[in-house]
């Protein structure tokens, strides 16, 4: 069982409940980096890298053939408040999608980012593919 959190800072930024050591951030670096076991979990720690911006760990989780060269730098202010996973499920062994809503703030007004992203599987690895149309 993972330990409890010092802090409410050492939560998860992705709402699971877990430390970040014990979620997340055991993807975004140490002996599991990049290894997300799952779409959910690929899903959960990029939204993780981004409030946290970690924009090389965007880069590399993201699938080649739909990468951008760059990920611009978040805008100032912004503010992360929270992940809801509305559903997730393998549609093949090496493909999976996952639905959910990111809610942010920026200059006063609040966001929601409601999407159903799109994941594969190559050579072990998940990668995020898109969103889906």
């Amino acid at each position: 069982m993972a330990k409890p959190p010092v802090s409410s800072t050492d939560w998860c930024p992705c709402e699971s409940g877990l430390a970040y050591t014990a979620c997340c951030g055991r993807y975004h670096e140490g002996p599991q980096a990049l290894q997300a076991p799952t779409p959910e979990a690929l899903m959960r720690s990029r939204y993780s890298a981004f409030v946290r911006d970690l924009r090389p760990y965007l880069l590399a989780t993201w699938h080649p053939d739909t990468c951008p060269a760059e990920i611009e730098p978040p805008e100032a202010g912004l503010k992360w408040l929270g992940l809801s996973v509305k559903r997730a499920e393998m549609t093949a062994a090496d493909a999976g999608v996952v639905e959910f809503v990111a809610r942010s703030k920026l200059g006063g007004r609040a966001w929601r980012l409601h999407e159903v992203s799109l994941f594969v599987r190559e050579d072990g690895h998940w990668y995020y593919v898109r969103a889906q149309d």
